[in-house]
């Protein structure tokens, strides 16, 4: 099957009214649902706005009347049945904040906070990085440590690199920070 030009128009049509990608495969026939996600993130069309996804779940409303959504709410009449799209339109909004990629530039996601972590695994992290290898991506062997340092999208990123603990990808000192005994996470949340 070959993507064209009325193909991916359709496409385009049907995602922007809040259709689902097994609703869009199903109406062009001949592509599955993981060609038509696919299609849409190379055309960069992952962002829906909430009000068409509310738009069209409206004109969707005779199937669900069926499913026992509208069962849970017989008190309340059709436009009771409006505030239940909602929900459902956040949860693709939630995900794909997940799924986001941080540009290069903007500050990155909170790290866990040095009460997370012991202080003796803490200073001995601070003078092993000091005498670290600082290797590549592509220097990595399954002999070197793998714990990275830094932020990726910068010049000044690198990997520890040192001797690898046995059986595990980091070396003796991040292998503390990261392998942490189950009842000392407990501990430190009491």
């Amino acid at each position: 099957m070959s993507w064209t030009d009325e193909r991916v128009e359709l496409l385009k049509k049907m995602w922007g009214e809040g259709q689902s990608a097994s609703q869009i495969a199903k109406e062009l026939g001949g592509v599955t649902r993981n060609a038509v996600i696919g299609k849409v993130h190379r055309l960069g069309l992952s962002n829906r706005a909430t009000t068409t996804k509310a738009d069209a779940k409206p004109k969707a409303d005779p199937k669900p009347k069926a499913a026992p959504k509208p069962r849970a709410a017989p008190k309340a009449a059709a436009p009771k049945a409006e505030p239940k799209p909602e929900p459902v339109a956040a949860k693709p909004a939630m995900s794909a904040a997940r799924r986001a990629i941080i540009p290069a530039g903007q500050p990155l996601p909170p790290q866990p906070s040095a009460n997370e972590i012991s202080p003796e695994a803490l200073a001995k992290v601070s003078e092993i990085e000091k005498s670290a290898k600082r290797l590549s991506l592509m220097e990595l062997t399954e002999r070197t440590c793998k714990w990275p340092v830094g932020d990726p999208a910068t010049d000044d990123f690198w990997f520890c690199g040192l001797p690898v603990k046995a059986g595990k990808p980091y070396c003796e000192a991040h292998v503390g920070v990261a392998f942490q005994p189950m009842s000392a996470r407990r501990d430190r949340k009491r």
